[in-house]
């Protein structure tokens, strides 16, 4: 005899189906289209482009010329105390 207490074969240890469906509180969820997000980000987006567009000229030469200085900074000889 098992410890559990029971006669029956291990083949009836698949449970049942359940046939009465759970009750919740919450209304059961139906999703649908976010068109104010969609919006807000299509805005937000378009005013980060009216931004960036005029600062991309000084965004490009702030680059190359940290790219100039590091090219210069790895070829200068180093001094070895």
């Amino acid at each position: 005899m098992s410890a559990g207490g029971s006669d029956e074969a291990d083949d009836d240890a698949i449970p049942a189906p359940v046939k009465k469906v759970a009750r919740t509180v919450t209304p059961p969820y139906r999703g649908r289209p976010d068109t104010e997000m969609t919006t807000i980000g299509i805005v937000y987006f378009l005013g980060l482009v009216v931004l960036l567009i005029p600062m991309l000229p000084f965004i490009a030469i702030v680059w190359v010329i940290s790219k100039v200085t590091g090219y210069f900074a790895r070829k200068a000889p180093t001094e070895d105390l």
